[in-house]
């Protein structure tokens, strides 16, 4: 069975902010490389969307509806509703992430 893909409003504007940090910082092909990445580790979820471990975070928290998957130093946070994967945060991991998913994903 494939799984649907969609992504948040928020995680959209997540991959934005990092592709124009990167360009701005570094060069336009690797803003491209890693959002390219990115994006392929989240299709990669249509397939095996149980395959992400829980955020420790939200576990602490009693919290486990979100998964996660990586492309280093990126986490990507979804969770499984029906037959759609929704993506909902893309962060760097070296942010603070209690504070980013707190306000994220626990204000709904």
């Amino acid at each position: 069975m494939s799984f649907l893909l969609r992504f948040t409003a928020g995680a959209h504007n997540d991959l934005r902010r990092i592709e124009r940090y990167i360009r701005e910082s570094d060069s336009i092909e690797t803003a491209n490389y890693v959002v390219k990445e990115i994006l392929f580790a989240a299709m990669k979820l249509r397939e095996l969307p149980d395959r992400g471990a829980h955020p420790q975070e939200l576990l602490q928290l009693g919290n486990r509806a979100y998964r996660q998957v990586f492309f280093k130093p990126y986490r990507i946070l979804y969770r499984i509703q029906a037959n759609i994967v929704f993506i909902a945060v893309i962060a760097d991991g070296r942010r603070d992430m209690n504070s980013l998913l707190m306000r994220r994903l626990t204000e709904k």
